[in-house]
């Protein structure tokens, strides 16, 4: 409806005669348009393009006057895109005319364009045939209020049936439209524009009406069919797109607002214009042509029965929700988030519910939403499939000492593998009843054979599950004895009991102890307690996990069905809290190494055999820290910190060389509270950097000084220079002559300068005493920085040079510096000297905290090496170190605000100083 093609052009070369009527008619009907119809900004240009087309004599002769008003019809329609446009020829064509009906006969009309009825569970049905207007409302007054509304309002919920609305008037969508809405707060609901009147009518709800209102509660169902048409189609458009009614059938006619049949001038043909346009306030778009499409779509014959199932399931709504609600309350785990879910689910705008199936999702997506807990779902169980629960007597052990030693015999399988690697594997956590004749047994024929292997393979590939409480136990055998240490603790919502699980004070037999190497093999079928003994192997730091990621299946969760539904919510009833007191909510176990199941055993030599040498390369990086980091206090913390990581088991999730250099880097930055510290895996050893800078040919400065430096002049006599790499002196020295040419000379005599440094991130430092040289007396030198370099374990003093070329910027002038996050190593050194002598107001960013130099060294004779920063840079006035920490402007803003706040902070300074004199 909003195409802007060349408007009839196409249309006209086809169809207009050579007659002095046609051309005549052509003109008239032209004319009728642009006064008429309801999109005139898609008739820009259609006068001169119709009397273009007449002046060339491209036509057609069309004798046949019906075949001259198809003709016509195509021709419009096709260049406005528009099927309303309709051209006729009726030579015997009367317009109706409607004379005012008495109020009796429009009772009568309205008893046999309306009819209401109360179906079971008090649901209303309400057809209407015809939309009935304000003035006609407004006549039958009481008639209406009585025979409709009042008892309309009385209902339960409503089907308001508009299958067979093909009349109406538009003045009737706010009146109904009301009945359907509350008084307190007044609705747009459409906007209309008329052509022909060049006017826009906005229609809203009304603050008050006849009878009673039915309420934005209640359900409300609208039933469409083809044969909706117009003034109907604005009413269901309407109550869907402001949530009100729930659209069922099939999608409706697409007619007008209003349209005209118009004869053109005193012909015999006519011409029906649309000269209204709907447009919603709510979607910015129409019903017009395109229609109104269902919610729900079924055959317009099928409607009334599929809005009686879609009420029955609205009425169970607030009781699904109950129930929800209470069964939360009664069992869920985490009793904290229960208040929030209940008020959650009392909140949820259920309006566009249509089935069971989308109930269940719209309430399981509202609950994730506010607890974040992947073990509550609510679903619907279409097949009806019965909720299976696990039988916990199939784990119970046996107190009998025969079937006891049995069960521990076909449970437990124990080898000695080659490289005297013991291998334990059992499908199954046995609940202990008989914890001390279990604990002989299993003393007896699992720990003993295994306690002189050098690692322990613990085989849960095909562990299903069982009992929580034999973790202990298992546990236990894998830790020192000579201390106590809390497992796990487990939280029973049903009996609101928290049980605590420890290492047991008194173990039979020989233990296996914390110093060897635990290797748990697991695989997409681990599951239930099996997942939870590879979660705490990892919690506990006691092992390494290798193989697939386990099931996920482990919710401890309860499902119940919701009465009358196909509806079940499944709820989390027990919370499992590690050693750290993390609840883990399930969802599998991702292994240390992901490897095949199959190949898991091969893997664990692999990785075994890495761990054999780790401890010597976690005290190589140790030595190798003390001998290169700056500062050396940080570097024997870090050395120690390392070993006690070692110790307490934290680099068994270590598997190969790539994650330990990862796991090195967060270690070692953690503990000194430098970032700049980096361990990476290289195979081949990595070339040092080449620091000798290559002193550039005469041709070469020019694009030098262009690369390095940006110059401008700003308002106010304000210097700009923008640094973007911080170049070698040697090579300062050489363009030097063509640098106080091209670029300081420009700005040396500035009443303000702006030196932006956001966009540089380092480069050499050997130019910065030059650098701030020029911002300084030649007399006294000043000292800039301290650098403390490890490597030579020697403290430089760096001081401004007695003597520079060109003139120095005077001490007097005012002098900013712009940062940002990226500014970083020599930039950031040169800002902070220029700081500490309070020689420059900085803006921006606190800077990266980048080092002045870093050293690349290899640890041990492995494939790893580290980027160590082996100097620090001193504050020449404080004597502190600042390098890690970055540069801190005196002026924080964001880097791309940096140069307005420089600029507005100079204009304020210069106008104080003015003002001064």
């Amino acid at each position: 409806m909003t195409q802007h093609a060349p408007p009839l052009l196409l249309m006209l070369l086809l169809c207009t005669v050579s007659s002095t009527f046609q051309h005549a008619l052509v003109l008239e009907l032209a004319k009728i348009l642009l006064d008429n119809y309801c999109f005139p900004e898609n008739l820009v240009g259609m006068h001169e393009a119709i009397q273009q087309a007449i002046n060339s004599g491209e036509i057609l002769q069309i004798s046949d006057r019906k075949t001259l008003a198809t003709v016509l019809t195509v021709g419009v329609q096709g260049a406005l895109n528009d099927p309303r446009l309709i051209v006729s020829y009726e030579p015997n064509f009367m317009p109706p005319m409607l004379p005012s009906l008495p109020t009796e006969q429009l009772s009568r009309l309205m008893r046999n364009s309306v009819k209401l009825d109360t179906l079971d569970n008090n649901v209303g049905y309400l057809r209407m045939d015809w939309i009935i207007g304000k003035e006609t409302t407004a006549k039958l007054g009481s008639r209406l209020r009585d025979n409709i509304w009042d008892r309309v309002a009385e209902t339960s919920s409503l089907i308001f049936d508009l299958r067979y609305c093909t009349a109406g008037e538009l003045s009737g969508v706010p009146i109904i439209i009301s009945y359907f809405s509350d008084p307190e707060t007044l609705i747009h609901i459409d906007t209309v524009y008329d052509r022909p009147s060049n006017t826009t009518r906005e229609l809203w709800t009304m603050p008050s009406i006849m009878g009673k209102r039915y309420g934005r509660k209640k359900d409300l169902i609208l039933l469409t069919s083809k044969r909706t048409i117009g003034a109907a189609e604005a009413v269901v458009y309407a109550l869907k797109n402001l949530k009100r009614a729930i659209v069922v059938g099939e999608r409706s006619a697409g007619g007008s607002v209003r349209v005209q049949k118009i004869r053109i001038a005193q012909t015999e043909f006519y011409i029906t214009v649309p000269v209204a346009r709907s447009i919603s306030p709510i979607t910015g778009q129409s019903w017009e042509v395109r229609g109104v499409s269902p919610t729900v779509n079924v055959n317009a014959k099928e409607a009334v029965v599929k809005a009686k199932s879609l009420l029955a399931i609205r009425r169970a709504i607030p009781k699904v929700v109950q129930n929800i609600s209470d069964i939360i309350g009664r069992f869920y785990a985490f009793t904290d988030r229960v208040p929030s879910l209940q008020h959650r689910l009392q909140l949820t705008n259920l309006f566009s519910v249509v089935s069971k199936e989308d109930l269940a999702a719209r309430l399981n997506e509202e609950l994730q939403t506010v607890c974040e807990d992947p073990r509550i779902i609510i679903k619907y169980n279409q097949d009806d499939a019965p909720i299976e629960e696990e039988d916990p007597e199939l784990y119970n052990v046996p107190n009998h000492v025969e079937l006891l030693t049995e069960l521990v015999d076909t449970t437990f399988k124990v080898e000695i593998l080659p490289n005297n690697t013991g291998y334990l594997c059992f499908d199954k956590f046995v609940k202990l009843s008989s914890w001390a004749k279990l604990e002989e047994l299993m003393a007896k024929k699992v720990w003993e054979p295994l306690k002189d292997t050098n690692n322990l393979i613990i085989d849960l590939r095909f562990n299903t599950g069982g009992s929580s409480t034999s973790l202990s136990l298992i546990l236990s055998y894998l830790q020192d004895t000579s201390k106590k240490h809390h497992f796990f603790t487990i939280y029973d919502r049903i009996q609101n009991i928290s049980t605590e699980y420890d290492s047991l004070p008194l173990i039979t037999g020989t233990t296996y102890g914390s110093t060897r190497g635990v290797y748990v093999l697991t695989s997409y079928h681990t599951a239930g307690v099996g997942e939870e003994f590879a979660y705490l192997i990892q919690s506990l730091h006691r092992g390494t996990v290798v193989g697939e990621i386990t099931s996920g299946n482990l919710m401890h969760s309860k499902t119940f069905p919701i009465d009358s539904t196909d509806i079940a919510i499944t709820i989390p009833f027990i919370n499992f809290l590690d050693n750290n007191g993390e609840c883990w909510l399930g969802g599998g176990v991702v292994p240390d190494a992901i490897v095949l199941a199959e190949e898991a055993v091969a893997h664990v030599y692999e990785i075994a055999d890495f761990h054999q040498g780790l401890r010597f390369l976690l005290e190589g990086t140790g030595e190798m820290f003390e001998k290169y980091y700056a500062i050396h206090e940080v570097a024997l913390k870090v050395s120690k910190e390392l070993l006690n990581k070692w110790d307490e088991g934290l680099y068994w999730s270590v598997v190969d060389f790539e994650s330990l250099a990862s796991q090195l880097t967060v270690d070692i930055q953690e503990t000194s509270g430098d970032h700049r510290i980096h361990v990476f895996h290289y195979n081949v050893e990595p070339e040092a950097p080449h620091n000798v800078p290559m002193t550039p040919t005469a041709e070469e400065v020019g694009y030098m000084i262009d690369a390095l430096l940006k110059h401008d002049l700003l308002p106010g006599n304000v210097g700009y220079l923008r640094f973007d790499m911080m170049a070698d002196v040697e090579v300062m020295k050489a363009i030097g002559p063509q640098l106080i040419k091209l670029v300081w000379s420009k700005i040396g005599n500035t009443d303000a300068l702006i030196i932006d440094m956001r966009y540089n991130t380092g480069g050499y430092s050997t130019a910065i005493p030059l650098l701030c040289t020029y911002f300084f007396d030649d007399e006294p030198l000043q000292h800039i920085y301290t650098v403390f370099d490890r490597t030579t374990n020697t403290m430089t003093e760096v001081m401004t040079l007695p003597q520079v070329m060109g003139q120095r910027y005077q001490p007097s002038k005012d002098v900013y510096i712009l940062t940002s996050h990226m500014t970083g190593s020599a930039a950031e050194v040169f800002t902070q000297a220029m700081k500490d002598l309070n020689r420059a107001t900085i803006i921006g960013e606190p800077t990266i905290g980048g080092s002045l130099s870093s050293g690349t060294y290899q640890i041990g004779d492995s494939v790893l090496y580290a980027s160590i920063p082996n100097q620090v840079v001193l504050s020449a006035i404080t004597g502190k170190m600042w390098s890690i920490s970055g540069v801190e402007p005196h002026v924080i803003v964001q880097a791309k605000d940096a140069l307005p706040a420089a600029q507005r902070m100079i204009a304020a300074r210069l106008l104080s100083r003015e003002q001064r004199k």
